[in-house]
C-alpha cells in the first residue's frame, strides 16, 4: 500500500479564529488590506467597515447560524458582507451574479437564506428577504452592536455550491476549521509574507478565490486588490499599475494572455508566481506562458469538497511539470482501486484525500455525502497517480472514461496529444454514442488567431502520437469551449449535445 503525507511545517489549526482582519492588532490597523475599482481600505478601515455591517445584520434580525445569500460582482463590499455575516456566526452563501431568477432561487432556496443581498438595481429573489447593498450604507449604522462572540472552528462558515455537472447544484458545508487550516496551508506553501499582494481576477462565489487570493494573503498581513470583469488589456494594465506579487487563474485565462500580441503586454516584473487550477493546464501553454511573461506558473490541484487546494507544486524547491504537485501541509493524499483498496506507488486509481480541508458534508443530503466521505477519505472521482517523491499526476475524471468496444480511452491523453500542436490553443474531448463500439471519442479545438489548422490536420498531427483506437472520430475547430460558472470546460454539455450527433467523422 502506498499513501503520501505531507510534512507538517507549523500548526495550521489554533485555538479560536485567527484569519480575520480584525484580530490583526493595531500594527496592522494602517497597512493597505483590500481594494477595488472604487475604493481602498487598510486593515483598521476593512475591520470597522465589517463591524458596521455586522451591526446592520443583527438590525435586521441575523442571528447565528442563519444563512445569509450574497448575490455580487466581485467588489470589497462582498467580501464585507461575508465576513460580516461570520463576524456574528452567521453563515455565507456566495451566488454567482450571472444567475438567472430561477438558478439563484434554487440556491437560496436550498441553502434556507434568511436574506439575500443584490447589486441595486437588481430585482429580488423569489421567497427570501432581498436587500440592496446600498441598505447597508455604514454611515447610517451604529458601530458595536453585532456582539462579540467569535465563531467556534467547528461552525459552519461557506456554503459554496457545485456547477452541477452531474445534477442539481449541492452545498458544499465548510467550517471556520476548514478555511482556517486552507489559509494557513496555502500561506505556508506559498511562502507569502505581509509583503505579498493578490491580484484576484476570479470569481468570488468560487471557493478558490475566497482561499487563495484573499484568506491566504491576509492571514499573514498581506493585501489583496479585487479587479472588474476579466480581460487580457485591463490584466496587464492592472499588472503594471498595481504591482501584484501573485495571482490564480483557470487555464483558459493562461491561454487568452498568451494569445496576445506584443503590444498588449506591459510589465509584470512584480510576478513572483501564478496560480493555475480548476482543470489541467497543457504542458505546452504552461512552457508558453511561463517563457513569454517570465514568472513561474503553479500548478495545483483540489476539489470545493477539499476546501479549494489538496497537492501544488511549489513557488520554490523542486517543480514537476506535468503533475500538480505534492499534498499541502497537513493532507493525505492516496491512490486507490475501485473496492478503495490503497495501491502503490506508479499506480493508477482514484485519488483520494483525508485532512483538516475535507468539507463537514453536503448540505441535506447525508446519503451523496456518506458516498464521498468514506471512513474520512475524500473520493475525488479523479483518476491519477503518484510517483516516489509524493507527486500528483492527474489521469482524467472517471466520468469522463469513454470506454471504446470495451478499450477505456482517457480523453486527456488525447487533449494533450492535440496541445502539442504549435497552433491549438485549447482542446477538449468527449464520448459520443456508437451503435457498434457503445462510445466514441469526438474532440472540440480551439485555435490560435490565424491559424490555419483544419480537421484533417489536426488528425494527422494525432496519428503518431495515439493509438488508433483513441483517435477521434471527428475533430471539430471552434471559436471558443462552453464554460460551466467557475470556468471550466462544460463537457457534460458537450456530451448531451451529441446524443443526436451530426458531425461526420473524419478519416
Amino acid at each position: 500500500m502506498f499513501w503520501i503525507t505531507a510534512p507538517t511545517r507549523g500548526s495550521h489549526i489554533v485555538s479560536g479564529i485567527d484569519y480575520f482582519p480584525w484580530n490583526a492588532g493595531s500594527e496592522r490597523a494602517a497597512r493597505p488590506c483590500v481594494r477595488d475599482d472604487e475604493e481602498a481600505l487598510t486593515y483598521g478601515e476593512f475591520s470597522t467597515r465589517i463591524d458596521l455591517f455586522a451591526s446592520a445584520l443583527v438590525a435586521d434580525g441575523i442571528k447565528a447560524g442563519d444563512v445569509i445569500a450574497v448575490k455580487l460582482p466581485n467588489r470589497v463590499e462582498l467580501l464585507v458582507a461575508i465576513m460580516a455575516a461570520w463576524r456574528i456566526g452567521a453563515v455565507a452563501t456566495p451566488v454567482n451574479p450571472t444567475f438567472t431568477s430561477i438558478e439563484a432561487s434554487y440556491q437560496v432556496g436550498d441553502a434556507r437564506a434568511i436574506l439575500t443581498i443584490v447589486e441595486d438595481g437588481q430585482p429580488p429573489i423569489a421567497g427570501v428577504v432581498t436587500r440592496s447593498i446600498s441598505d447597508f450604507d455604514s454611515s447610517t449604522t451604529e458601530h458595536g452592536q453585532h456582539g462579540n462572540d467569535i465563531p467556534h472552528p467547528d461552525d459552519l462558515a461557506l456554503l459554496i455550491y457545485t456547477s452541477g455537472s452531474t445534477g442539481r447544484p449541492k452545498g458544499v458545508e465548510l467550517t471556520h476549521s476548514n478555511l482556517q487550516y486552507m489559509a494557513g496551508a496555502m500561506a505556508t506553501h506559498f511562502e507569502l509574507t505581509s509583503d505579498d499582494h493578490s491580484l484576484l481576477i476570479l470569481p468570488l462565489f468560487h471557493v478558490n478565490a475566497i482561499c487563495v487570493s484573499v484568506l491566504a494573503p491576509l492571514s499573514v498581513g498581506g493585501q489583496v486588490s479585487i479587479t472588474g470583469r476579466f480581460s487580457p488589456s485591463r490584466f496587464f494594465d492592472d499588472v503594471a499599475r498595481l504591482r501584484p506579487t501573485y495571482f490564480s487563474a483557470v487555464p483558459t485565462i493562461y491561454a487568452l494572455l498568451t494569445a496576445q500580441p506584443d503590444d498588449i503586454v506591459s510589465d509584470t516584473s512584480s510576478l513572483r508566481f501564478a496560480v493555475c487550477g480548476a482543470a489541467p493546464i497543457s504542458k505546452e501553454l504552461l512552457d508558453r506562458a511561463e517563457s513569454r511573461f517570465g514568472y513561474a506558473i503553479i500548478e495545483g490541484y483540489g476539489l470545493t469538497e477539499g476546501t479549494c487546494a489538496s497537492a501544488c507544486n511549489p513557488p520554490s524547491g523542486v517543480r514537476k511539470l506535468g503533475t500538480v504537485g505534492p499534498a499541502l501541509p497537513g493532507q493525505t493524499i492516496a491512490i486507490a482501486d475501485e473496492l478503495g483498496t490503497l495501491l502503490p506507488v506508479g499506480a493508477v486509481g482514484e485519488v483520494l484525500i483525508s485532512g483538516p480541508n475535507v468539507m463537514r458534508g453536503y448540505l441535506d443530503r447525508p446519503e451523496e455525502t456518506s458516498r464521498t466521505v468514506v471512513e474520512g477519505w475524500l473520493r475525488t472521482g479523479d483518476v491519477g497517480r503518484l510517483d516516489e517523491d509524493g507527486y500528483l499526476t492527474l489521469v482524467d475524471r472517471i466520468k469522463d472514461m469513454i470506454i471504446r468496444g470495451g478499450e477505456n480511452i482517457y480523453p486527456k491523453e488525447i487533449e494533450n496529444a492535440l496541445t502539442t500542436h504549435s497552433e491549438v490553443l485549447e482542446a477538449a474531448v468527449v464520448s459520443a454514442p456508437d451503435e457498434v463500439y457503445g462510445e466514441v471519442p469526438v474532440a472540440y479545438v480551439v485555435t490560435y488567431p490565424n491559424s490555419n489548422a483544419t480537421s484533417a490536420s489536426l488528425l494527422d498531427h494525432l496519428r503518431d502520437r495515439v493509438a488508433k483506437v483513441k483517435l477521434p472520430v471527428a475533430i471539430n475547430v471552434v471559436d471558443a469551449l462552453p464554460r460551466n460558472p467557475v470556468g471550466k470546460i462544460d463537457k457534460p454539455g458537450l456530451r448531451l449535445a451529441l446524443r443526436t450527433p451530426t458531425a461526420e467523422p473524419v478519416s
